[in-house]
């Protein structure tokens, strides 16, 4: 896992909700496009990032690409934010 890609992804208001859009299918770019007020090649890039930091897979179908969600890593994510929780629970 990349945590500082993984960080820098989801600091981005955009990309979160992007992800969220995600939570429910997977969806094309132009999809995705369609939900915000800022050009195609803006959103490319936000997908790019959130592929590099691989929040997000990609998939070719016929001429469209579909994008979802790779929870893989968000299950990481979660492992490692866990254990400062158990560390503190057994100093106590």
């Amino acid at each position: 896992m990349k945590l500082n890609q993984t960080f820098k992804a989801l600091a981005d208001p955009t990309r979160r909700k992007i992800l969220d859009l995600l939570k429910d299918k997977d969806l094309t770019a132009g999809e995705i496009a369609d939900q915000f007020q800022m050009t195609k090649p803006s959103i490319s890039h936000h997908l790019n990032l959130l592929k590099q930091a691989e929040l997000v897979r990609d998939e070719r179908a016929g001429q469209h690409i579909y994008y979802s969600l790779n929870t893989t890593v968000f299950q990481d994510l979660i492992k490692w934010s866990l254990q400062f929780y158990e560390e503190e629970e057994r100093k106590k």
